[in-house]
Parts: structure tokens; C-alpha cells; sequence
């Protein structure tokens, strides 16, 4: 999923290319959510993939997770990490709320 193709485009006068500021919805608590501990070498893209099928969804459980850096596939050991069992709502929320930005 390409989260940023409904994203606005900009060329700054060095001609350097950015995008519009995303927002991001909050990810509310389900009783179906799936909680781990993170071990040496996991990564939220790493973990979408396992639990989505979809690496490029790494945004969901990152922003599930306010105790993270959100700069970053990495993710200390011994973490706690709550995953979203249905990433297809923060997505719908992610689009529904850029599509004017």
C-alpha cells in the first residue's frame, strides 16, 4: 500500500521534492489486539509482514504504540507492542483524513 499517493507533492526552490505533513489517526483498543515482547533483531516492517502480510503497514503498529520512536522500523528488545488485529481501519481513517490535506 502506498500510503502517499493521495499526499500533495511539493518542489522547493533547490528542487528538492517532499510531501504535504500526514496525519495520522489514533488506533483505538480492540479486544482482539495481539500483544508481544519484542526480541533482538524484530522490526516493525518485519512484524507487519508476519501479522499482515504487508510490510509497508508498519506505520499501524507503530503508531498503535506511542512508547516508540516514531522515526523508526527499529524497535528495542524486550518491548511490549500492542498489535492491531485489523489494519484495514487505520487505513481507511489515514485516507479519509489526508484526502484534503
Amino acid at each position: 500500500m502506498n500510503r502517499y499517493k493521495n499526499i500533495p507533492l511539493f518542489i522547493n526552490q533547490d528542487s528538492k521534492r517532499y510531501y504535504a505533513e500526514s496525519k495520522y489517526p489514533e488506533v483505538g483498543l480492540s479486544d482482539n489486539d495481539i500483544y508481544v515482547i519484542t526480541n533482538q533483531g524484530d522490526r516493525l516492517d518485519l512484524l507487519a509482514q508476519q501479522f499482515y502480510g504487508d510490510s509497508s503497514m508498519w506505520w499501524v503498529i507503530s503508531i498503535a504504540n506511542n512508547n516508540l520512536s516514531q522515526n523508526s522500523l527499529f524497535i528495542p528488545e524486550g518491548t511490549q507492542l500492542r498489535i492491531p488485529v485489523d489494519p484495514s481501519i487505520p487505513r481507511q481513517q489515514f485516507t479519509s483524513i489526508n484526502q484534503n490535506v
